[in-house]
Formats: structure tokens, sequence, C-alpha cells
């Protein structure tokens, strides 16, 4: 798929941390209770760490335990691109930036979760950055 931010490979090195490059571009994930967003609480904005695409708000995240942050629904429909992943033995449906395609983690549904779309993004802290709203 062609995105409206490409850049070649040595481009994102130089402008991502090795961490930041690991998940984003190569489609890693950060270890489970580690990332700086995962019981964060302030209201505001999640955006894509690479491009600054606003991906999701604040209040769609919610506790699911998992060891990364989780969401119920993207800020914009056209915000993420859903792809379905085989990796690893078994189905699961990762998503990515639509505007730059970082990977960003996975999401999973009819997990019994009550949220409003059973739904959850399971997001790499790492793949974001949290502008906080303004008070």
């Amino acid at each position: 798929m062609a995105y409206d931010i490409e850049k070649p490979d040595e481009q994102w090195r130089a402008e991502l941390s090795p961490a930041e490059y690991q998940v984003l571009r190569r489609a890693g994930t950060e270890p489970a209770h580690t990332g700086e967003y995962t019981d964060t609480r302030t209201a505001g904005v999640y955006s894509c760490r690479a491009c600054g695409a606003e991906l999701f708000r604040s209040d769609t995240k919610f506790d699911s335990h998992c060891g990364w942050p989780s969401f119920y629904d993207p800020k914009d429909s056209d915000a993420v691109e859903l792809i379905e992943d085989r990796s690893h033995g078994m189905l699961r449906t990762e998503v990515r930036c639509s505007r730059c395609g970082s990977h960003l983690g996975h999401v999973f549904a009819g997990e019994g979760y009550a949220t409003p779309t059973d739904q959850r993004y399971c997001i790499n802290s790492v793949s974001l950055r949290l502008t906080p709203d303004e008070s």
C-alpha cells in the first residue's frame, strides 16, 4: 500500500530510537508492563510517534490488564489500517498507522470487555506520543 508519508529505511533509522524503530518499522513488540502509557490516565490524544497522525483519544482507553495500552476504538476509522497477520503460528489482526504504515500493535475482538465495540486495540506505548488536552 502507498502511504502519505514514505521514507527510506535509513531515514527512519536516523529519526527513530532503536526501540522505536524495532516496533514501528520492524513490527516488534515492547515487553509487557514496561511502556510509558500502559497505566496513564491523562486526557488527550495519542498520535503516531513516527509521523504524528492522531490515532486514539484517551476517552477510548481502558484497563485490560494485558500489559500494553488498550483502546476500544480509533479516533477516526481512517486513522488505522488493519492487516491480517499469520506470524507466530496464529491468526491476528495487525494495526498500522494509515498515514505512514508504522506498526502499532494488534486488535482483538470478542474477549468480553465491557466496551462499546467489544474490541481491544493492544498498542505499543513506544508507537505512541500523548498530547494532553489543554485545561
